[in-house]
């Protein structure tokens, strides 16, 4: 079977179709996390979808980023210092204004855990210019439609600290991807249960991720939520075939994460899966090639 041949083509204008490689914040593993120039590289290694995380700024604006804060891992304060952990956390970026976040650097430090990562000046951008960039590249390079699966980032300890209610969290989301016309080519995912209820008022016809990372199991995850997601998607370490089967017969699509290693690829591949998310979209395409050659 190719499954190469099986991710989204050129001519997909709807929902996803056949296997969803997935860039995880972008390309990890080769560029700064969540930044526009590690979403063009995972672009030009091929990626289905961009996989990336949403946080809401001090302006109200929806900002690219893992954490609701500036990381001490990876991020400079304006005038070049380390941002220490000790800090990290009431570096708050829903009490900044864009223009105070966008001095911050979260590149040129680069990823300890991830040193094959080009080194980059580079910005936590708004989501809106992200969008823009992207499809602007892809009209312009890469002649295919590509997809978007954006996490809230909301839990019970966060509300009113890092953003003001989970509802205006989503909401403030939905509203970019509605003014930037791709709602229909972007899931949302979360592993915050409210969140995905959220969602679904603000619009069913959205597609959920239901992300998990417990080993309760896939009917006791499901009891949390008062509907079935689109996409369920565990730690990668959850999965076998048996799961995979289990949730299929809901008519939910697995899509595990964070897998990066060519072996784990294959045994997921294997059970079924429909797509995965990886640091390293070359790793990823690469793979995938060997199994239509």
């Amino acid at each position: 079977m190719s499954v190469l041949a099986g991710c989204a083509s050129p001519t997909d204008t709807g929902t996803r179709t056949h296997f969803d490689l997935q860039g995880h914040r972008g390309a990890r593993g080769l560029a700064p996390e969540n930044t526009i120039p590690g979403f063009i590289r995972a672009l030009e290694l091929g990626v289905t979808t961009l996989e990336l995380d949403a946080v809401i700024g001090g302006d109200g604006e929806v900002v690219v980023s893992h954490e609701p804060w500036f990381s001490s891992q990876i991020c400079s304060h304006p005038d070049g210092r380390p941002v220490n952990e000790d800090e990290e956390r009431d570096l708050k970026i829903f009490e900044m204004s864009y223009d105070q976040i966008e001095r911050f650097d979260c590149g040129s430090r680069g990823n300890t855990g991830f040193p094959e990562q080009r080194v980059i000046n580079v910005a936590k951008p708004l989501l809106t210019d992200v969008i823009r960039t992207v499809e602007a590249h892809v009209i312009s390079e890469e002649g295919r439609r590509v997809y978007y699966n954006i996490e809230i980032k909301s839990t019970p300890e966060r509300d009113g600290v890092y953003y003001s209610t989970v509802t205006e969290y989503a909401q403030l989301l939905v509203d970019v991807l509605n003014e930037q016309d791709i709602l229909s080519f972007t899931s949302i995912q979360s592993f915050d249960p409210r969140a995905l209820e959220v969602v679904k008022t603000i619009d069913p016809t959205i597609s959920l991720v239901f992300l998990v990372d417990n080993d309760i199991g896939f009917s006791k995850n499901l009891d949390r939520l008062s509907f079935a997601p689109d996409i369920y998607s565990p730690h990668h370490r959850l999965v076998d075939k048996t799961l995979v089967e289990e949730v299929h017969r809901m008519d939910i699509k697995v899509i595990p994460w964070t897998v990066n290693e060519g072996e784990r690829m294959k045994e997921l591949i294997d059970a079924g899966v429909d797509g995965f998310i990886t640091d390293y979209p070359d790793r990823g395409v690469a793979f995938l090639a060997t199994l239509s050659e």
